[in-house]
């Protein structure tokens, strides 16, 4: 089995769908199997001796999604917070990890921040975070950068994609730019036809293309111009796009991710659709 997928749930019900989406997942990926891992984040002697464990009842509901699917599954349970015990448990792992919301109150998101934005930052496997389930995948988003940190997490969709022989898009949106230097005019001047140019979006554009199509999917790109961040919300809600692939700023060793907006985090936390993102790594 070349890939395992991970499934994390802390018993609260915004989990459950990870748990329906990592058993279709393991369902329609080949050769992958599933994973289950409950988190006990403030376990209690007295549960010991309970008729039935706080995570009993989750469990029996994901055997039971398992089964239905005809997955090979195997269960766990581990104590701590998650966002000690899942970066600690994956690390290493040949692993697709897949996570939904926490259940956090309000009041701790507030102080603490989001735990999806913890999870990019510590987690190097690639996620799935599901907010809800859309299956099955009929259109895929790739948001497509300059840099390529997509590169990854495009493969990873590009296999999903011809799995379930859904339809793929590749997004690039053109911000406004300030700066003036070659690249960035060109950007900007010929952000219409920017497939035929020899930028560096431009070539990241084709080289997803060829390989959606040399896979056998049926591809295409679009260019929108604008704030990034809300051109990307108006085409998942415009496109009906069930899953939405992304790269993510921890792609990168600089300093860059420290100052620049975490776009994947934003758009992941609309909670629009289910988003896969991917550290981007050299290919083999």
């Amino acid at each position: 089995m070349d890939l395992e997928i991970y499934i994390f749930t802390n018993g609260r019900p915004t989990t459950f769908p990870a748990m329906e989406y990592g058993a279709r997942l393991g369902a329609t990926l080949a050769e992958a199997s599933v994973r289950l891992i409950g988190i006990e984040e403030q376990p209690s002697p007295a549960q010991i001796d309970e008729e039935q464990h706080p995570l009993e009842k989750v469990f029996a509901q994901a055997v039971e999604i398992f089964e239905q699917q005809g997955v090979f599954y195997a269960l766990e349970v581990m104590r701590g917070p998650a966002e000690e015990v899942i970066p600690k448990r994956v690390a290493g792992q040949q692993a697709l990890v897949v996570i939904g919301p926490l259940g956090r109150p309000p009041l701790k998101r507030l102080l603490a921040g989001r735990s999806f934005r913890h999870f990019m930052e510590h987690v190097s496997e690639p996620m799935i975070y599901v907010p809800k389930v859309k299956w099955p995948p009929k259109r895929i988003l790739v948001c497509v950068g300059g840099l390529g940190y997509q590169v990854t997490a495009e493969n990873l969709a590009i296999r999903l994609a011809k799995a379930v022989q859904a339809e793929m898009v590749l997004l690039t949106v053109v911000p406004p730019i300030d700066l003036d230097y070659p690249e960035a005019r060109q950007v900007r001047e010929h952000w219409h036809h920017l497939l035929e140019t020899d930028t560096l979006i431009g070539k990241n554009l084709r080289r997803g293309l060829e390989i959606a199509r040399q896979a056998g999917l049926q591809a295409s790109v679009k260019v929108r111009n604008g704030i990034v961040i809300g051109e990307i919300v108006d085409e998942i809600k415009e496109g009906g796009y069930e899953l939405i692939c992304m790269g993510s700023p921890y792609s990168t060793q600089t300093l860059r991710q420290l100052y620049s907006p975490n776009i994947t985090a934003e758009i992941a936390e609309r909670d629009l659709a289910p988003v896969l993102t991917a550290r981007y790594k050299p290919e083999g």
